[in-house]
């Protein structure tokens, strides 16, 4: 889970113990740390600035320092009292052009006239066209901080793709239309590089793995799933796709990555199925088929939750219950697995999409509250679908024919119950695809990220 790293300065011009008329200091240091305490509660690392700034000089000053600080996600702007907004629109407006993020917090109070000081930054940077959130809020009010925090994660997430690499083994799976990247685009929106290799240097990775190799991992799976699989020519070829995929991407510098899959390499060697699961749950954002949106949104969500992050078919969906169904093709990270249904062995189990066979991972996802959401394409540019969603496991007396359904019961199933309205996701998801991530905070963070980088946002 992120944890995102804030400039905080505080800004006025009556500063340095000037006090009003009624013999009050205009700012209030005790309510500037308690402040800062709170976004320090809330997860914000903060690199505090030494002084107010007031003056033109100060405030290029301190933005050069922040500037040149590339470990350093969002500043937070925080409204000590009234200042002249000429004094600092320059030097926020050479810090924007980072495109890290910016926010002014004003806190409430009539005393030091911080909603002026406020007021006016948040104006000027209107008017000049600078990008910020502008929160007014005090330290008792969540729902407030938290802006100022999803803020802070979405400057994160964008400041980490920047100039990272996706890479892709093989090409498009199973005919997928949606999924494609244009390479220029994911340059130009997301500063993503997008780098391939086929997937005769990951067989052939596969087949040099040792067997202390294989033998150093299988504590690791036993603990996850309760015991071993047979370790049969199938079973241990799934295991040296696993460990070959974590070598390469490892090598090659991939932040995260996407795999065919299938034809190729699940027809030629073995299924995806193990691999994936064990990635996802060794925290790499990854997809299957080529498909670099589910890919992406993976991403996003494992930076962002505490959980690992399922991805899946939309198998079925009740539009009377508001109730989903989703079901990966043996691909699941085994945590997620809860009491009904706990993390064990499957197969692959169709042969027209990949002949050669392979372990697949079983298990019902545990209770909890969470999203599904996946970036997409529509007529070319991004959008980003996000429903509200809450986890649940079918009553044990109904679980087999549940799970019997879709005639492949041995896939790991997620059962969601939507809070929104089903025809509004229907109408605009973007592909088969769900990506299921635990966290009641994931929303905001998705759709500031989504604000961030000019894609357009469909919450359900």
């Amino acid at each position: 889970m992120i944890k995102p790293k804030a400039a905080f300065v505080v800004y006025g011009i009556h500063k340095d113990g000037l006090k009003d008329p009624m013999g009050k200091p205009f700012i209030d240091d005790e309510l500037i740390e308690k402040s800062k305490a709170k976004l320090r509660d809330k997860g914000i690392e903060l690199v505090e600035h030494d002084i107010v700034i007031a003056t033109k000089k100060e405030a290029k000053e301190a933005f050069s320092k922040i500037k040149k600080d590339d470990s350093i996600d969002c500043v937070i702007l925080f409204s000590g009292t009234w200042v002249w907004a000429a004094h600092l629109i320059a030097a926020v407006r050479d810090y924007s052009l980072t495109g890290r993020g910016i926010v002014i917090w004003t806190h409430p109070g009539s005393q030091g006239w911080r909603p002026v000081g406020g007021l006016v930054m948040h104006g000027a940077l209107m008017e000049v066209g600078i990008p910020h959130r502008f929160v007014y809020g005090g330290i008792d009010e969540d729902d407030q901080i938290d802006k100022i925090v999803s803020y802070c994660k979405a400057s994160h997430l964008k400041n980490y793709l920047n100039m990272s690499t996706i890479g892709a083994f093989g090409g498009r799976g199973m005919g997928q239309t949606v999924g494609v990247a244009d390479p220029s685009q994911w340059m130009r929106v997301f500063g993503i590089d997008i780098d391939s290799r086929d997937t005769t240097k990951l067989v052939r990775t596969a087949e040099s793995v040792t067997r202390e190799e294989i033998d150093s991992v299988l504590p690791r799976i036993k603990s996850l799933f309760g015991k071993l699989p047979d370790l049969n020519v199938v079973n241990e070829r799934s295991i040296r796709l696993y460990l070959a995929l974590k070598k390469l991407v490892q090598e090659e510098g991939f932040d995260f990555y996407t795999i065919q899959s299938f034809p190729g390499l699940a027809d030629d060697y073995v299924a995806t199925c193990f691999a994936q699961s064990m990635m996802l749950e060794d925290g790499y954002g990854t997809s299957t088929l080529g498909d670099f949106n589910t890919a992406l949104t993976t991403l996003l969500l494992t930076k962002l939750s505490k959980e690992r992050v399922y991805y899946g078919d939309l198998q079925h969906i009740d539009r009377k219950n508001k109730e989903i169904k989703i079901i990966g093709d043996g691909a699941c990270p085994p945590s997620l697995a809860g009491k009904l249904g706990p993390a064990g062995f499957a197969k692959h189990g169709i042969p027209t999409e990949g002949e050669a066979g392979g372990l697949s991972v079983k298990l019902i996802c545990k209770v909890g509250e969470g999203v599904i959401a996946r970036l997409g394409r529509v007529n070319g540019e991004f959008t980003m679908v996000i429903a509200n969603v809450s986890i649940f496991e079918p009553p044990a007396d109904q679980l087999e024919e549940r799970l019997n359904e879709c005639g492949v019961p041995f896939w790991p199933h997620g059962f969601v119950k939507v809070h929104g309205d089903i025809e509004t996701l229907l109408q605009n998801w973007t592909n088969e695809y769900a990506c299921l991530g635990y966290g009641t905070d994931l929303t905001p963070a998705l759709a500031d990220f989504s604000e961030q980088t000019g894609i357009k946002t469909v919450i359900v």
